[in-house]
């Protein structure tokens, strides 16, 4: 813990009751230095109580002394063993209430479109809780009838790298456990800017991309199958010549 609690309320307590500059009340705070003399003019944290960081054991008395006869010196917070790992924070992240009826559309968009992301990722990407994205995904949501899914981006419940790094970390995970991925699926395991650049027809295994112009028949077979020319239909059916008729008639009239 290097910031002290209420940090505010104790930039307001070292401005009333020490000599130290703004700077070092400022950084001691993790506070801007026109925000600590707005403080000191009475333009920033009207009416907020002071908080004495020596009684509540967050900086030692001689520190306060050290600062006020040296302007350059900075102020070294009390160690507490009590506050030690107090800022690694469990559990999902906080959602504003503004956006937190935003959470079932982005949930459902996440469980449409990237079914390969675990419950506990989804559950850091948009501030929710597991039982909650179970409702969504065997949908018995009371709501779910009219949830619509939107992208959480666009909501702003996280950002687009936060995102990519979650997709990125399951496609790892599903390739290192040996599963075959499809290419829409795989589609879906790239960024953003990786899937915009891909193309939409699907490839043909490398293995068998010769087979496309391959054909069962012969050569030959295809000119066996072309039809008979028939323009000379007296030849097709050897019909006798007509002259010929007519010379046989007029030698049986000749001999009678």
């Amino acid at each position: 813990m290097t910031k002290p609690l209420m940090a505010k309320a104790t930039a307001v307590w070292l401005v009333d009751n020490t000599t130290l500059t703004f700077r070092q009340i400022a950084d001691f705070c993790g506070m801007h230095e026109l925000e600590v003399q707005g403080i000191a003019d009475g333009d920033v944290a009207a009416g907020v109580k002071g908080f004495d960081p020596i009684a509540n054991n967050q900086l030692e008395a001689s520190e306060i002394e050290k600062g006020e006869q040296d302007p350059l010196y900075r102020l070294k917070i009390k160690f507490n063993p009590a506050a030690v790992g107090e800022e690694k924070r469990r559990g999902p992240r906080y959602t504003p209430l503004s956006k937190r009826q935003d959470r079932p559309a982005a949930i459902l968009w996440l469980v449409k479109f990237h079914p390969e992301l675990a419950d506990s990722q989804i559950a850091k990407l948009v501030g929710t809780t597991k039982p909650t994205i179970a409702t969504i995904r065997d949908r018995t949501h009371w709501n779910i009838s009219n949830i619509t899914p939107i992208d959480p981006v666009a909501l702003g419940l996280c950002r687009q790298s936060e995102l990519d790094a979650a997709v990125q970390k399951a496609a790892k995970k599903k390739s290192a456990d040996g599963a075959v991925m499809t290419d829409d699926e795989r589609r879906k395991l790239v960024s953003t800017e990786q899937s915009l650049g891909m193309s939409t027809e699907p490839k043909m295994p490398s293995s068998i991309a010769g087979l496309a112009n391959f054909s069962l028949t012969r050569p030959d077979e295809d000119e066996e199958k072309n039809p008979a020319d028939y323009s000379d239909a007296d030849s097709f059916f050897n019909l006798p010549h007509g002259d010929d008729e007519h010379d046989d008639e007029d030698d049986d009239k000749g001999r009678r």
